[in-house]
């Protein structure tokens, strides 16, 4: 089969990336760097009737959104972070299901002389089964070690690398020579589009429970404003016709002024005693407890009475 001509290429990825905008009314952008041509596939594989994952020049998805955005202006809003290496996967699924599936596919990868480093790396405390020959290098690097039992000891935690570090040609063969791949790989979202929406990935792990706790935080703050300032509003005036209330309540109780509402309580102000609780306090319930115990242990005396004789009575 011939290879088709890259004129026809370009134009059938542009109908495959416009047939996408068409059908998928969501999508990922996610980067791709250190992604080899087998991992991808294996994401492909992962996500095979989930999502469709479409790779390609930054130049040429533009071109592709730009020709579509007659018919779906928000797609604009996908342009400005169509850049880098960078693809997208389309999606009418659960997004946070696609998230996951991605990051599910990360592998471990050792450490590269260049890269830039994407997470903390700690190097711990461990025999490293290297001979004393090695010692200077860990020197150079100032790692503090020891001999012991003829191998190089590393003695305390090593912060080798920190996030946005450049690794250099020691730090590589370093962690190569240890045998530490600290750093994993794979399609990492970086942008969420969802109908015309463009957001961060960190919004998806925000929970039905996360949304009503800051509402009625919200709710809260703008009762607390209305009551301090006077304003009433649907948030404060619960608040306002309760304190109102409770003010009638206190003029009640101070002069011989009475409603409905008030009668429970001068009753209870003229007479606490009968409102008191009848189920015995603790306390009480405590006597009543020895006091059937002390009368079990008078009987046992008086039993030993009645014989007539003692344990030494001959």
């Amino acid at each position: 089969m011939s290879r088709e001509d890259r004129k026809t290429w370009k134009a059938n990825y542009f109908i495959k990336f416009m047939a996408l905008l068409c059908e998928y009314p969501k999508c990922l952008i996610v980067g791709a760097d250190n992604v080899s041509a087998k991992q991808m596939q294996q994401i492909r594989a992962s996500t095979r009737d989930k999502a469709a994952i479409l790779m390609g020049k930054n130049t040429m998805m533009r071109k592709a959104n730009r020709g579509h955005m007659s018919n779906n202006p928000d797609l604009e809003k996908l342009l400005p972070h169509i850049r880098g290496n960078v693809g997208l996967v389309f999606t009418k699924n659960d997004l946070i299901e696609i998230r996951d599936l991605l990051l599910a596919n990360k592998v471990e990868a050792p450490a590269r002389a260049g890269a830039i480093a994407p997470v903390d790396v700690v190097i711990p405390t461990q025999n490293t089964g290297l001979g004393p020959e090695k010692t200077s290098f860990f020197q150079a690097l100032a790692i503090p070690t020891k001999i012991s039992r003829g191998t190089i000891e590393i003695v305390n935690n090593v912060n080798i690398l920190k996030v946005g570090d450049k690794v250099g040609v020691s730090d590589a063969a370093l962690l190569n020579m240890l045998k530490i791949s600290p750093f994993t790989y794979g399609l990492e979202p970086e942008q969420v589009y969802d109908s015309g929406t463009v957001f961060d990935p960190n919004v998806l792990d925000i929970t039905d429970d996360d949304i009503r706790r800051k509402f009625v935080d919200g709710v809260r703050n703008v009762a607390s404003v209305c009551l301090s300032i006077g304003y009433p509003t649907v948030a404060s005036v619960p608040h306002s016709i309760i304190n109102g209330f409770k003010n009638l309540l206190a003029v009640a109780a101070e002069t011989e002024i009475t409603f409905p509402e008030t009668e429970q309580m001068k009753a209870y102000l003229a007479d606490p005693s009968a409102f008191a609780v009848a189920a015995p306090t603790e306390s009480a319930a405590g006597g009543k407890e020895k006091a059937k115990e002390k009368p079990a242990e008078e009987s046992k005396e008086e039993s030993d009475d009645e014989t007539g004789f003692g344990l030494f009575d001959d």
